[in-house]
This record gives structure tokens, C-alpha cells and sequence, in this order.
């Protein structure tokens, strides 16, 4: 599908939420061909919608453009022939993000963030499904021919379901071109001469190739992240290979010059630098997090996102983007704005999103995974890229948090409970700290804390 139409009505679901939708709106109007648009704020919180909508009308009115800004609690308003739409929502916010974290920490899973895979993962994606399914079940009487994009976390689990619902959705995340961002500060080299290339899943994904022009980089990466992160093992040479490898670094900013242990060690034991931070990246494998003594062994410096979204000052983060945009409306890195861009004009990007892997996008991985790939985007839509096979032992390590995702999303479109306590029990991490009973206990636990949002087949009997 394609939107010509010079006024395409984008609705953004979730917009009253911390900065980043906010974020998007600036965005959007940093493109020239979008600055006629309709541009729709959804939200179930009045309040918070307004100080968005609010913001969002004083750029477009500081700037002149001329974009009506619209905004609802009304989820069939906002979805009424809409061509692009949005989602950033987390249902039941930070106090259900409470559960999340701290249930599973009661029996020795400690989750950094929580959000992706593990027990946290699963139930922030349990707890969505109601809202995902009335969505689809909108959209697909008002607008079924929009495009969905998916900011939404977990973002594999979200965006499989969704294009389960017959949604065609592209899952956004920043973590690739974060990624390789700071690979290029690492290595010293501009970032426009830059090329690479990256396929795998949402947060565990891999930079198979990263050049400038004819030089691989990557001898140098391997070089320079053992020197800082293992110098035992880059004193040792035993980290060096035929070359043929690539790597990434860091996310946009969140740990810059941060410690990367983690990463550094899974690079020097499969042979590629994957694409989220080292605090993330313990968390989807066994490795790394079995005692609070080993956490620090690798992680020196704590750091918790349940309680920096509890701090959050949600005016300030506003009002302190707003005169930034006022000043320089600039795109960020996020790809969402530029999707919209390149299907309204037929100006081609490439961005990197999350879809289902039909078709064999990664040949082994299965085929209902939702793999990150390369994506082709133009006036023909979002499309995808085939990128063969990855390494064997990549595929592999991909495959465990697989296992986790698709049995919840199974769990989700079948209402089978069972699959919820499988799903759970499969999770990496889970598994490598408690028995098979206490991962019963501990997701009973969490289905009775997340009982009210969770569809009725999945809430505990009373």
C-alpha cells in the first residue's frame, strides 16, 4: 500500500506517554512532504494527552506549518481512515511495570529491564493483548489498508501478534542504527562513510558486515573492544580469527562510554557484536546474571529502568524537547517518520524493522519468528529483505529467546494458559536460575498480579 494523497491522516496510539511520542510529532514535521498532514494523538489518558497535543500544536504553530493537530480518547475516531498509525502505549504503566520486575526478582530473576523476553517480557505482552486485539479488531473495519508501526515493547512478541490480527505492522526499535552510531565513534570514522549490514531478532540482532568502503572494520573493533572491555584475552590472542566477523557497539546514548563486558564477551565467544546494550544483553542469556556477585563482575555500575521510569519528570522531559525542536526541528535516528515519508512521496529509505519472518527472511531461523532485516521502503510500502542464512551459532542463540516470544504469541491467539507457563520456562535467563516448580510459582504469581488486564482465557480461576 501506498498513501499519494498530500494530506495522509497519521495517528499516533499512546500519545501521551513520557517524551518519545513527542519525539515522533517532531519527527514528522521535520519532513517537508508531511507538513500537510492530519496528524491524530490518541490516548485513554486525557491529562496526559493534553500537555502532548499542547506541545504539539505550539511547534506547528512556531514553525507555521500548516497541520492540523487533533487529538482523542476515542480509539474509533483516532483509527477512522487513517493511513499510518503509530503505537507507543505500555497498558497499565509503571505500577503494572512494578509486578514485572520485582515478582521475578523474589526468585532470583533479576531483569535489568524486563521488557523484551524473561518473565517481565512475557507479561508486559500478556497484558497488552486486549488493547492489541479491540485495535485490530477497529482497524480492520475503518482503515484496513494503514500501515502499522510498532514501537511498542516486547517488540517481536507486539508485532507478530499484531500482523497475526491481519495488521500489516513493521516493528521500529533504535537499537541498530544506535548501534552503529557508536561503533563509528569507537572507531573513529565518520559515520556517513560508514556501510553495514545487520539481520537477526529485536535486541539480539548482528552486524554481519560493517566497512568503510573496501576496509572491513571489523579487525580494528575486535581490537579495540578486548583492549578495553577483556585485555586479559586480547593479551592473549585468543580472540583473533580469519576476520570474517563484523561487530556494533552501544545504543544511541544511554551508555556512552559505558562498561561493555557483556557484549565484548559474547563477541569473543560467537564472533559478533550484537545490537543492545550490555545491560540488556545479560538478561536474554544464562550467562551473566546468576549471583549479584557475578552482575557486578560485568556490570560494575547498576543500572535499573524500572526506576527511571518511576522518576520520570514527564513535564520537564516535554518542555525541554519542545524548545529544542522550537530551535532546530531536526529528525532524530528513529526510522518511523521516515517510513511515512518515503510512502507518501515514493522517495526510497531503508530502515531496519521487525517483521514476521515469512518467506524464510533468515533461512534458520523459524518461520514465526519476527526477524530484524533490512527493509526497502518506498511508494510500494515496507519490504523486506532476504538475508539467507545467519551464523550458525548466532541462529542459535537467537533461537532461545524465539522459543520464548512465539510461545506467548501462541498464548495469546489461543488462550492456552499452558503456554504462558511454557513460555516462561523457556526464558533463558529463568531457566538458568530456578527449578521447573518455582517458575510454575513465580508466573502464577504474575498472572494473578496482571489478572484485570489480561484476556479472559488467561485470568487465574477464583
Amino acid at each position: 500500500m501506498t498513501t499519494s494523497t498530500a494530506t495522509p491522516k497519521i495517528t499516533i496510539i499512546g500519545a501521551g506517554g513520557f517524551v518519545f511520542p513527542f519525539r515522533l510529532v517532531g519527527d514528522l514535521l521535520s519532513f517537508p512532504a508531511l507538513r500537510g498532514a492530519r496528524l491524530c494523538l490518541m490516548d485513554i489518558d486525557a491529562d496526559r494527552l493534553d500537555r502532548v497535543a499542547g506541545a504539539a500544536r505550539d511547534l506547528v504553530a512556531h514553525h507555521g506549518f500548516d497541520v492540523d493537530v487533533a487529538s482523542t480518547t476515542d480509539r474509533r475516531e483516532a483509527l477512522d481512515g487513517v493511513d499510518f498509525v503509530i503505537i507507543t502505549f505500555q497498558v497499565g504503566g509503571v505500577e503494572a511495570y512494578r509486578h514485572d520486575v520485582e515478582i521475578p526478582r523474589r526468585y532470583g530473576v533479576d531483569q535489568t529491564v524486563g521488557d523484551t523476553v524473561g518473565p517481565g517480557g512475557v507479561f508486559r505482552f500478556l497484558r497488552s493483548v486486549p488493547a492489541y486485539a479491540a485495535i485490530a479488531a477497529d482497524a480492520r473495519e475503518l482503515c484496513p489498508d494503514a500501515q502499522f508501526i510498532n514501537y511498542a515493547n516486547p517488540m517481536a512478541m507486539a508485532t507478530a501478534y499484531l500482523n497475526a490480527q491481519g495488521l500489516r505492522t513493521v516493528g521500529l526499535c533504535h537499537s541498530v542504527q544506535g548501534t552503529t552510531r557508536m561503533l563509528a565513534r569507537t572507531l573513529g570514522v565518520p559515520y556517513e562513510e560508514v556501510s553495514y549490514r545487520c539481520a537477526g531478532i529485536n535486541h539480539q540482532a548482528w552486524i554481519l558486515e560493517y566497512r568503510r568502503g573496501a576496509e572491513d572494520l571489523y579487525p580494528r573493533l575486535r581490537e579495540t573492544m578486548l583492549a578495553k572491555h577483556l585485555p586479559g584475552r586480547a593479551a592473549e590472542g585468543l580472540a583473533v580469527d580469519d576476520g570474517d566477523h563484523s561487530g556494533a557497539a552501544e545504543e544511541a546514548s544511554t551508555y556512552e562510554g559505558g562498561n561493555e563486558q557483556v557484549r565484548t564477551t559474547i563477541m569473543d565467544s560467537f564472533g559478533y557484536f550484537q545490537t543492545e546494550s550490555s545491560h540488556h544483553a545479560s538478561e536474554y542469556l544464562p550467562y551473566f546474571r546468576k549471583s549479584p556477585d557475578l552482575v557486578l563482575s560485568y556490570i560494575p555500575q547498576r543500572w535499573d529502568y524500572y526506576e527511571i521510569c518511576a522518576a520520570h519528570d514527564e513535564p520537564g522531559d516535554i518542555d525541554e524537547q519542545l524548545a529544542r525542536l522550537k530551535e532546530d526541528l531536526a529528525p532524530s535516528v528513529e526510522y518511523g517518520a521516515s517510513i511515512v515519508n518515503s510512502m507518501v512521496t515514493g522517495v526510497p529509505s531503508v530502515v531496519y524493522g521487525n517483521v514476521p519472518n515469512a518467506g524464510a527472511l533468515i533461512t534458520n531461523l523459524p518461520a514465526d519468528a519476527c526477524v530484524e532485516v533490512p527493509c526497502l521502503v518506498d511508494g510500494g510500502g515496507v519490504q523486506p529483505t532476504a538475508q539467507g542464512e545467519l551464523p550458525p551459532q548466532l541462529a542459535a542463540l537467537n533461537r532461545t529467546n524465539v522459543n520464548t516470544q512465539t510461545l506467548a504469541v501462541r498464548a495469546a491467539l489461543t488462550g492456552d494458559v499452558e503456554h504462558v507457563h511454557h513460555a516462561v520456562a523457556l526464558d533463558p535467563l529463568t531457566s538458568a536460575q530456578c527449578t521447573l516448580t518455582q517458575i510454575r510459582a513465580m508466573t502464577d504469581e504474575l498472572l494473578e498480579a496482571h489478572a484485570a488486564s489480561l484476556q479472559p482465557e488467561l485470568r487465574p480461576a477464583n
